[in-house]
């Protein structure tokens, strides 16, 4: 009999899991094939644990049946044989000390830590080749990747930075002259007395490493990065260079236009790397205070937050995948900025965080912009764009990524830590018991006043808590009745309960079976979904009433009402979760994610499938 596991119980496992990313498998009919895509998925994303003995229902409920003995020493044997096998798995990223069995009450539970692979490892895979045999971790869960996917990982394990590329075919008249004179100006200004500047144009671009000989096979050549920095657009998006390139930059300071400014290839100006940088790097600190201060004899006109604002945008530019879609976008607001380039990170965000290591995809550019005071090669910066935004007593900036497409997004907002409209609104939510609470409860709930959403992940970057701590403050601010979460494991965010939303309060006050009419609807589900209109709510909630009503329903009948709620219409989670009274990731994980992989629902978003905004419909005739 599987038993539902308190919070302490709970609080165990994330001590033993140091906030990782955990998948639950039961494992009580034998050691779960699906295991090997999870060990392939983490160790492609950032690491995680996975646990057999424990199980997740459609309410969110963690579940322990716990292993036997006997079970367990089976399921290790099974696991090292099979982890050491290079038939069918790529690579061993285990030690024995990554697998440990943890007591919990009277249930023992197999916890098997899967370390992120570094780029030089990565793809691990599955079988005897990466195609159609990798897997990524993603909210939904593991998936397969793209062709295309793989090729990037497998471009990101070769030693040679991405950019060193020789470019058969092209020649320095695919240079733009001007972009290269403006850059040796610059450079002298910079660093005047270097003893590049003396050379000629081909061999300063050699020591740039804007032209490159290999030596193994005598050719020689443009390389990727001098195209990207100097080139010609034209030349740039040739299909044999950067056919996906593409810079954008948005200003939006007016709120009654689209942009206020936008700077992108429009075929005015050569829109290569170097010309983007002069462009927009005036337009991002044009409005910036600069206080009179001296260095020496010299005045000072930079600040600690130019400094970070140059870090964040230079890297964007210098650790962008230019294989992969999307470009670069650079965006200005009122109250942020928000850095975000195509590509993965080389590296874990909490490696990032920590500082001291640099892998950065394209050397050669990163070397360019150091000439010209752009960034550094230190490993410390992107503690230098927080230490940046900690001066002006700002929020810290948060650091993202997602795949499909693989992305990674810096926002940078400009306001305080906790501004007085924030309090005000939350304590005029809360009432006074409001003012009774922690400086890092009221920190949560501001970040999610704010933000529209908080996480483990976002806090640890405004606090100094362990994330163990950080789960128990959050868990807690739901107990109050404070935060809705919607219980996705690593990934799980929080936002504020609004008066009227049932589920946040205490499970006794719940609609429970027999109860006369359904109550169990979040009221952000209507807000959440334009794909109906407001007459129509009355119909959906006639169709899920038989399982609205009922705590446990046959797995069958709720695919069954999902399918007809989702007829002709497109409906998100909170909405189907509202409908069903359900848990929004037992909703997802139990039924919506296997029901696209079988064909029974179709996303609207297929190419983004891990938007926030994600919806499903049925496919005309599915039963």
């Amino acid at each position: 009999m599987m038993k539902s596991l308190e919070l302490e119980d709970i609080e165990k496992i994330e001590a033993n899991c140091e906030g990782q990313d955990k998948e639950f498998k039961s494992a009580r009919g034998g050691f779960p094939r699906s295991f090997w895509e999870t060990y392939s998925a983490l160790a492609n994303t950032d690491g995680g644990a996975i646990l057999l003995g424990v199980a997740e229902d459609e309410f969110g409920d963690v579940l322990a049946d716990g292993l036997t003995a006997k079970q367990i020493d089976e399921y290790q044997k099974i696991f090292w044989d099979t982890v050491n096998n290079r038939g069918k798995v790529s690579r061993n990223l285990l030690t024995t000390a990554h697998v440990q069995v943890v007591e919990i009450k009277d249930a023992r539970i197999l916890v098997v830590h899967v370390p992120r692979a570094s780029r030089s490892e990565r793809p691990v895979y599955l079988g005897p080749t990466p195609f159609g045999n990798t897997f990524r971790r993603s909210h939904e869960g593991d998936y397969h990747c793209t062709e295309d996917e793989v090729r990037r990982m497998l471009a990101d394990a070769d030693p040679e930075a991405a950019d060193q590329r020789i470019l058969q075919g092209f020649s320095i008249d695919d240079l733009d002259p001007v972009s290269l004179a403006q850059y040796r100006r610059r450079f002298s200004a910079t660093k005047p007395d270097h003893p590049w500047l003396t050379l000629e144009i081909p061999e300063l671009l050699e020591k740039l490493g804007g032209w490159r000989r290999d030596r193994a096979t005598g050719k020689s050549g443009l390389t990727l990065a001098g195209l990207l920095m100097f080139g010609k657009h034209q030349t740039i998006v040739d299909p044999q260079a950067a056919p996906r390139y593409f810079v954008d930059y948005r200003e939006k300071l007016d709120l009654t236009q689209r942009w206020s400014d936008r700077i992108y290839p429009d075929g005015t100006w050569e829109a290569n790397l170097f010309q983007f940088y002069q462009r927009v790097w005036p337009k991002i600190t044009v409005d910036l205070r600069v206080p009179f201060r001296l260095e020496g004899v010299q005045r000072k006109d930079e600040t600690p937050v130019h400094e970070a604002l140059r870090e964040a945008f230079v890297n964007a530019l210098v650790h962008a995948d230019y294989t992969a879609p999307g470009g670069i976008v650079i965006e200005k607001a009122r109250d942020r900025f928000a850095m975000e380039n195509p590509g993965t990170l080389l590296v874990s965000l909490e490696q990032m965080r920590r500082g001291g290591v640099s892998e950065c995809r394209n050397k050669s550019l990163q070397q360019m912009f150091i000439m010209i005071g752009g960034g550094e090669r230190a490993g410390s910066g992107y503690d230098r764009i927080q230490s940046g935004w900690r001066s002006q007593h700002w929020r810290a900036p948060a650091l993202t990524t997602q795949f499909q497409p693989e992305r990674v997004r810096l926002v940078m907002p400009m306001i305080s830590l906790i501004p007085e409209d924030a309090l005000t609104a939350l304590q005029k939510q809360f009432g006074d018991r409001f003012n009774s609470l922690s400086k890092q409860e009221v920190q949560a709930l501001a970040t999610a006043y704010l933000e529209g959403e908080v996480s483990n992940v976002r806090l640890q970057e405004l606090l100094t808590d362990h994330p163990v701590e950080i789960t128990r403050l959050l868990q807690g601010l739901c107990e109050q009745g404070y935060l809705l979460s919607d219980n996705r494991r690593r990934w799980t965010k929080y936002r504020l309960a609004q008066i009227g939303d049932s589920s946040h309060l205490p499970q006794e006050s719940l609609h429970l079976e027999g109860d006369s009419s359904y109550s169990g609807r979040d009221s952000s589900y209507s807000e959440n979904n334009s794909s109906y209109k407001a007459e129509d709510e009355k119909a959906l909630m006639s169709i899920a009433a038989s399982i609205a009503s009922t705590v446990r329903a046959p797995a069958q009948e709720v695919r069954k009402v999902i399918i007809e709620l989702c007829k002709g219409r497109f409906l998100t989670v909170e909405s189907l979760s509202g409908l069903l009274n359900r848990n929004p990731a037992g909703i997802r994980n139990q039924y919506l994610t296997p029901m696209v992989r079988e064909g029974i629902l179709r996303l609207r978003y297929p190419e983004t499938p891990n938007r926030p905004d994600q919806a499903y419909t049925s496919v005309e005739g599915s039963k």
